[in-house]
């Protein structure tokens, strides 16, 4: 690996499984405001999507995935000083987006 690849760390891309690719996405989540945000547009997100089951309005699955990218990457740009992870791996970081928020709520990452 070349100096500048290890400074910038692995490619997204590269992880062929979730369980390799979720500790990464963990590195990419050290900013503990970076996490709050996640998780404040995770718990938005969700309210979203109740309220489309609850109302049968469909436009709220829309704003859900809206506010919940809009907190994450106030989170990334502003805080972690990264770019997220979803941009080049965009399942597995959604995946990563939904573990880290059940560690956090059953105490496996500090809120």
């Amino acid at each position: 690996m070349n100096p500048s690849t290890a400074a910038i760390g692995p490619d997204p891309r590269a992880f062929k499984r979730f369980a390799d690719f979720y500790p990464f996405y963990l590195t990419e989540h050290s900013n503990r405001t970076c996490r709050r945000l996640h998780f404040v547009g995770s718990t938005l997100g969700l309210v979203c999507l109740a309220l489309m089951v609850t109302t049968g309005q469909p436009w709220y699955l829309l704003a859900g995935l809206l506010v919940g990218y809009a907190f994450a990457w106030v989170g990334h740009f502003g805080f972690e000083k990264n770019r997220p992870a979803s941009f080049k791996r965009p399942l597995y970081s959604f995946m990563g987006d939904w573990v880290m928020y059940k560690d956090i709520w059953t105490g496996k990452i500090r809120f």
